[in-house]
């Protein structure tokens, strides 16, 4: 198949033919008709982490089954299919649910498999599930990963209807994805963004208010949704009210904090982990899409444009996900 490749980590992609990916007896193998992309795209190439060689890239895909394998039952070539990049042993799924994820054996599609942006994609049956109806195809490649990482984050940070929520560093896929959920939920959500048009855009999408990341945040809540790091830490910190829960899937400015003990336990805060997601929160996710969930495309290039897309992702410059068209 003609996809982007890596060949080497650290390194550069390049646009070439590889091997069709398997498909084993209990495999879908789906052909794209959109894929998304994610920081993971630019990650593997600064060896952080460095995948198995040839990679190739792309954690959201959405299109067409074009095979299966012997032991599946249900699908069938021509199904319009969305993927859960989360990839679970069937064995951690059968004995901790949603919270397998936490065990060994956690791939996430185009990171330690290959993903969707070539030809062809292979997973476990598992992992597909059908297209929304009415939800075009640029939306249903961008909700995958970003939705299941936000539902999942505000699950564990146990968010409540009428709570406040502070999205940190609002723009990527996740921090989109968590105001609409969080909305959803019926929390009232706030924001940050060094891009005063990015907040302001955020308000237009539900915020209440929109706050400079490099200022001081004038509001106290019981959630802080955090994926920046070293750069908002502290702020994250001082703007959770007493017994309020930090929730943090990421590090975009390093990955290092230090954390005031005597704050932390006088204030009776919570920091919370969290990845992906469970196939039950994925079914979760979906439901709520078919609900109507904003989701939001930033902008679809063709498969072609893929080195543009990467410039886009690594300026910053997006608000919400950016689409490939294949």
């Amino acid at each position: 198949m003609d996809a982007w490749i890596l060949d080497q980590s650290p390194g550069t992609y390049r646009y070439g033919t590889v091997g069709d990916p398997p498909v084993g007896p209990g495999d879908v193998r789906v052909r794209p008709v959109a894929s998304a992309l994610n920081h993971m795209d630019l990650w593997v190439t600064r060896g952080r982490p460095r995948p198995k060689l040839p990679h190739v890239p792309g954690c959201d895909v959405a299109g067409v089954v074009e095979s299966v394998g012997s032991a599946v039952d249900g699908w069938s070539p021509g199904d319009e299919v969305v993927v859960n990049p989360s990839v679970c042993p069937i064995e951690h799924v059968v004995a901790h649910g949603d919270d397998a994820p936490m065990h060994p054996g956690l791939q996430i599609v185009g990171e330690q498999r290959w993903g969707g942006h070539g030809e062809l994609v292979s997973v476990p049956a598992r992992n597909v599930v059908a297209r929304p109806a009415g939800v075009g195809w640029a939306a249903c490649a961008a909700f995958p990963l970003a939705s299941l990482t936000a539902y999942r984050m505000l699950r564990r940070a146990r968010l409540r209807a009428g709570e406040r929520v502070l999205i940190v560093g609002i723009g990527g896929g996740v921090s989109m994805a968590a105001l609409a959920i969080a909305r959803h939920l019926g929390a009232e959500v706030f924001v940050t963004s060094r891009d005063p048009e990015k907040g302001r855009r955020a308000v237009e999408a539900g915020a209440s208010a929109a706050f400079r990341s490099d200022e001081d945040w004038p509001v106290r809540c019981e959630v802080v949704v955090e994926s920046v790091g070293p750069a908002t830490w502290e702020r994250s910190l001082g703007a959770l009210r007493p017994g309020g829960r930090l929730v943090v899937c990421g590090g975009t400015s390093g990955p290092v904090v230090e954390v005031n003990l005597p704050k932390l336990f006088f204030k009776q805060y919570e920091i919370i982990g969290s990845t992906m997601g469970g196939y039950g929160e994925f079914a979760e996710v979906v439901r709520l899409v078919e609900q109507g969930l904003d989701i939001a495309v930033d902008e679809t290039f063709a498969l072609s444009d893929y080195p543009a897309a990467l410039d886009r992702l690594e300026s910053g410059a997006q608000m919400g996900k950016i689409v490939l068209e294949h």
